[in-house]
C-alpha cells in the first residue's frame, strides 16, 4: 500500500439517530521519529506513525511499542490486510499476536486465510497460524465468489506456518479445487509445502473423494501457478473394450520450456498388445505452433488365425508467418495402413475417411499476385487389401497466380495462374516415372461491362499445358493403361460470356416474426466453349489440372434470397447455447491451433444477432451441352469426370453422350443462429431419379440440442460396366441435453444408421455430471465396420479441476 493519507476518526457520532461505534485509525512512523513524543491516553486516538502500516480499531491503548488493538482490529501493510478482534502489535519489531476470527488477506495472488489465533510479522511477511482455511486465486466482491487465477485452490490445517512471502507449510492438512467447507475431493496430508504462484508439494497424503481415502500418494505436486504446467507423471487411466480388452495406460509429461511441452506414455491391451503415444507442442510466437501426435498399436492379433490389424499414425502441423507477407504452413499425415485406422481410431469420421492427405508451402500475397511453393502428397485407400492404394505425389511444386488488374486506363482486365510442378503416380498395375514434369500457363483477358443494371461478362484465355509423359490407353478400354515417356502438349483456347440481368426484388410492408421480409431474385447464364484439346485419353491424371476438356454448353441458375431485418433494436436472446460441438453436416468450428480448446458460450459476452439476415437461400442450376460427347473424351459406360462437370458438382454422373446435366438444387436454412437446415440434391431427368441427397438440421434451445441428417448417393462407378453404381444411405441422428462445463447432469447420443445394408453402423452415448471442481463422464460406443471391426467400448473419465483426469475418455474423442 501507498497511499501516505489517513483520516483519523477521534470519536463517536450520532447521525439520523444511528449511534456508530468510534473507529480509531492510526497511521505510524518509525521508532526514532516517535522518541519523545508524549503518550496518549489509553481511550484516546494515537498518532504514531510507521511507514507503510496502518493500524485501525474500535479501540486502541498504546504502552511503549506495543499497540494492542481491540475490536475490529485491522493492520495494513503492503498489499496485505491482518483481521481480527483483537491483536496486540509491536511498532519495533513488526510482530502481531491476533486472536478471535484472524483474517489475512491479499497478495498479488489473492491469499485468504482464516484462523482462530496467529502470531505473524508483517515485516518478515512471515508467522504461525491455528486451525486454519485458506485460499489463493480467489476474491469476494459483495456476496459474489471471482476467480482471479486459472488455477484456484483452498487448503486447510490445524497449524500453518508461513515462512516467508508466497510461502505456506500446511501440518495435518488438505489441499483441494473444490468450495469448502465440503469439498467432492482433497488430498489429505501430514505435511503441504505451497508455494503460491508456484506449487503445492503434497507429502504422505491419501487422496479422498467424499471423505473416502481411494489413493495413497507418498509423494505428489498440485501446480497452483496461474498458468500451471509442470514435469510428472499424469492419472493413471483404464477402459473396457470388447475387442481390446482391459485397458491400463499412463504417461509422462514434460515442460521443456515455457513454450514447448512433451506427453509420452503408452496404453496396454490385454487382448491386443502395446499402444505408444506422443504429443509434442510448441508455440514460439504468438503467430506460431508446431504439434506433433503419434499414434501406434503393436497388435497380436485378432481371430483365428490371427489377423494383425497393427500400425502406426503421425500428424505434424505447424505454422508460421515472415516478414514481407510470407507465411508458411504444414499439415502432414502419415498412416501405415488403413486397416489399421479402421480398426484403432475411436473417432467414427476420421475411422472410416480413407483419403491421407500431407502438404507444406510457403506462400506470399503481395498487391494482388500470389506466389507459392509447396510439395503435397495424397493417398487414396481403394480398399482395406495391402498396397490397394492410389498415391499421388507434388514434389516440388511452384505457383504463381493473380486477381485481375485493370489494363493501363482501358475497360480490360487482365490475370494469370501458372505452375511449374513434378509430380508422380502410382496405384496397382499403374505407375509413372519417379518425377513427371508438367507446365501449366494460363493467361486470362476480360471485359466487364454493366449496361442499364445488365451485367455482361466476355472473357477469353489460353492454355497451353506441357507433360513429360503421357498416358497410353489400355486396349478395349481394360484397366487405366501405362505411362511412356513422351512429351505431349494440351493446348486450349477458352472463352465464356456470363450474363447476369437485373435483380429482381420486393420488400414487403407486412410484419411477421418482429422482421420486416425481403425477397430478391438473381437469375444468370453462362455460355461456355473450349476447344484445342483433343488428346485428352493421352493426358495423365494427377490433379484438376488434368480434367480439361472440349465443351459447348450453356449454364443457366436462378437464385432466391430471402432477407429478414428486426424491427425492433432488442438483441435476441442468445443464453441459450447447447452443445456446440454437437452438429451435423459439417465439422465443428475447431481453433487454428490443434490442442488448444474453443471458449465455452456461457462463458464470453453475449452477442446478438445482425440485425439482417439472410434467413432462406435456394439455388437452382443446370447445364446444357451443346457437345455431349465433349471432344470425344466421352468414354461410354464409365464414370467421366471433366472440369465442366466437376465444377458444377462434386457428383459424377457422365456415364453416356447426354444433353442436359441433373439439375442441382441448394436449399439453405438459418432463422437464427441456433438455428441451420440444409438440403442439397442433384435430381438426373434423363434416369428420372435422384443422384445424390444430402441433407441435415441443427437446432438449439436452451440447454437442448438436436440434429438429425440423410446422404444418400447413387453415382456411377469406376468399373467400365453400364450397369456398375455406387450407392450409400445413411441416417444421422444426435440428442443432446446440457454444457460441457454445466454442474449436474449433461447427456448427448449419436448414432449412424446404414440403410442400404440395415444395420447401425456407429453409435454413442454419452453422460456426464459437473460438481463445482470435478465431473464424471461416462460413454458406450459401438463400431460396426465390416469384417475388420465389430467393437463395444465402455469409456470413463473423471475430471479434477486444475488437476487432471483418471480414465480413457479422451477431450478430443468425446461428444461434448
Amino acid at each position: 500500500m501507498t497511499s501516505r493519507t489517513r483520516f483519523l476518526i477521534t470519536a463517536a457520532f450520532v447521525c439520523h439517530l444511528l449511534l456508530a461505534p468510534p473507529v480509531v485509525t492510526s497511521q505510524l512512523l518509525s521508532a526514532a521519529e516517535t522518541q519523545g513524543a508524549p503518550s496518549s491516553p489509553p481511550s484516546a486516538p494515537s498518532i504514531v506513525r510507521e511507514q507503510d502500516v496502518t493500524i485501525r480499531a474500535l479501540q486502541q491503548e498504546k504502552d511503549g511499542a506495543v499497540f494492542k488493538l481491540r475490536g475490529q482490529a485491522e493492520i495494513h501493510y503492503g498489499t496485505y490486510i491482518l483481521y481480527a478482534d483483537s491483536v496486540d502489535y509491536n511498532s519495533d519489531t513488526g510482530e502481531a499476536i491476533a486472536d478471535g476470527h484472524v483474517v489475512l488477506d491479499g497478495g498479488p495472488n489473492d491469499e485468504h486465510v482464516e484462523a482462530t489465533h496467529a502470531t505473524y510479522n508483517v515485516r518478515a511477511e512471515s508467522g504461525h497460524f491455528e486451525h486454519v482455511v485458506g485460499t489463493t486465486g480467489m476474491r469476494l466482491r459483495g456476496k459474489r465468489l471471482t476467480l482471479t487465477t486459472t488455477n484456484p485452490f483452498a487448503f486447510s490445517g490445524g497449524v500453518v506456518e508461513k515462512t516467508g512471502p508466497d510461502h505456506y507449510v500446511v501440518y495435518d492438512g488438505t489441499i483441494t479445487t473444490c468450495e469448502l467447507p465440503r469439498p467432492k475431493w482433497e488430498f489429505n496430508a501430514h505435511k503441504i509445502v505451497v508455494e503460491v504462484g508456484g506449487n503445492a508439494t503434497i507429502y504422505h497424503s491419501t487422496f479422498r473423494i467424499e471423505g473416502v481415502p481411494v489413493f495413497y500418494f507418498p509423494f505428489a505436486t498440485h501446480p497452483v501457478e496461474r498458468e500451471p504446467r509442470q514435469t510428472g507423471f499424469l492419472i493413471p487411466n483404464i477402459g473396457r473394450s470388447s475387442i481390446k480388452g482391459t485397458i491400463f495406460g499412463d504417461s509422462i509429461f514434460w515442460t521443456i520450456n515455457r513454450s514447448m511441452d512433451l506427453t509420452a506414455g503408452a496404453e496396454y491391451f490385454t487382448r491386443r498388445g502395446w499402444a505408444p503415444q506422443i504429443e509434442f507442442r510448441a508455440r514460439p510466437s504468438e503467430k506460431s505452433y508446431v504439434y506433433l501426435n503419434y499414434f501406434g498399436v503393436f497388435d497380436r492379433g485378432i481371430g483365428s488365425p490371427p489377423v494383425d490389424q497393427g500400425g502406426h499414425e503421425v500428424r505434424l502441423s505447424a505454422e508460421d508467418t515472415f516478414g514481407h507477407n510470407f507465411r508458411g504452413v504444414a499439415s502432414i499425415d502419415y498412416l501405415s495402413s488403413f486397416v489399421f485406422r479402421l480398426a484403432f481410431n475411436d473417432v467414427f469420421s476420421q475411422a472410416v475417411n480413407s483419403e491421407v492427405k500431407s502438404e507444406a508451402f510457403l506462400s506470399n500475397a503481395t498487391r494482388g499476385f500470389f506466389y507459392n511453393g509447396s510439395t503435397q502428397r495424397y493417398q487414396n485407400f481403394e480398399s482395406t487389401t495391402p498396397g490397394d492404394v492410389i498415391t499421388i505425389l507434388h514434389a516440388p511444386s511452384f505457383e504463381s497466380s493473380s486477381v485481375e488488374h485493370a489494363i493501363w486506363r482501358s475497360p480490360f482486365y487482365w490475370s494469370y495462374d501458372v505452375a511449374a510442378e513434378g509430380l508422380s503416380r502410382s496405384e496397382p498395375s499403374f505407375r509413372t516415372a519417379p518425377l513427371v514434369g508438367r507446365f501449366d500457363l494460363h493467361p486470362t483477358l476480360s471485359l466487364p461491362l454493366l449496361l442499364h443494371g445488365w451485367s455482361v461478362r466476355p472473357e477469353l484465355s489460353l492454355r497451353e499445358t506441357f507433360y513429360t509423359q503421357q498416358l497410353v490407353p489400355s486396349s478395349g478400354g481394360v484397366g487405366v493403361g501405362a505411362a511412356r515417356s513422351d512429351v505431349i502438349n494440351r493446348r486450349a483456347v477458352e472463352g465464356s460470356v456470363e450474363f447476369r440481368p437485373p435483380a429482381l426484388e420486393r420488400v414487403y410492408d407486412r410484419e411477421f416474426w418482429g422482421r420486416k421480409w425481403k425477397h430478391v431474385i438473381e437469375p444468370r447464364a453462362t455460355y461456355r466453349y473450349v476447344t484445342g484439346v483433343d488428346n485428352f485419353s493421352r493426358i495423365l491424371r494427377f490433379d484438376e489440372r488434368d480434367i480439361l476438356s472440349n465443351t459447348s454448353e450453356v449454364e443457366y441458375a436462378v437464385v432466391n434470397r430471402l432477407y429478414a431485418k428486426r424491427t425492433s433494436e432488442k438483441p435476441e436472446d442468445c443464453d441459450a447455447t447447447g452443445m456446440a460441438a454437437l452438429v451435423i453436416g459439417h465439422p465443428a468450428a475447431e481453433s487454428p491451433v490443434p490442442w488448444e480448446r474453443q471458449l465455452d458460450r456461457g462463458g464470453i459476452p453475449c452477442q446478438a444477432d445482425p440485425r439482417v439476415r439472410e434467413v432462406v437461400t435456394w439455388e437452382l442450376g443446370q447445364k446444357y451441352f451443346l457437345d455431349p460427347t465433349f471432344g470425344g473424351a466421352l468414354v461410354p459406360g464409365q464414370r467421366n469426370v471433366f472440369t465442366t462437370t466437376a465444377d458444377f458438382t462434386g457428383i459424377a454422373f457422365l456415364a453416356e453422350a447426354r444433353r442436359l446435366s441433373p439439375l442441382i438444387s441448394r436449399l439453405k436454412f438459418q432463422a437464427t443462429s441456433r438455428t441451420e437446415a440444409e438440403w442439397d440434391i442433384d435430381y438426373d431427368f434423363k434416369q428420372s431419379r435422384i443422384n445424390a441427397s444430402t441433407a441435415f438440421v441443427n437446432y438449439r434451445f436452451g440447454l437442448y440440442t438436436i440434429g438429425g441428417g440423410d446422404a444418400y448417393l447413387l453415382a456411377p462407378s469406376d468399373t467400365p460396366t453400364p450397369a456398375a453404381q455406387q450407392a450409400f444411405n445413411q441416417f444421422r441422428i444426435l440428442f443432446g441435453y446440457g454444457q460441457p462445463n454445466k454442474r449436474g447432469f449433461s447427456g448427448a447420443t449419436n448414432l449412424g444408421f446404414d440403410a442400404n445394408l440395415g444395420f447401425l453402423q456407429y453409435a454413442a452415448v454419452q453422460a456426464a455430471y459437473n460438481w463445482d471442481c470435478c465431473g464424471l463422464s461416462v460413454e458406450y460406443r459401438r463400431f460396426a465396420l465390416g469384417s475388420v471391426r465389430n467393437e463395444n467400448q465402455f469409456r470413463f473419465n473423471f475430471a479434477l479441476a486444475n488437476i487432471g483426469s483418471f480414465g480413457n475418455l479422451r477431450r478430443q474423442e468425446k461428444l461434448f
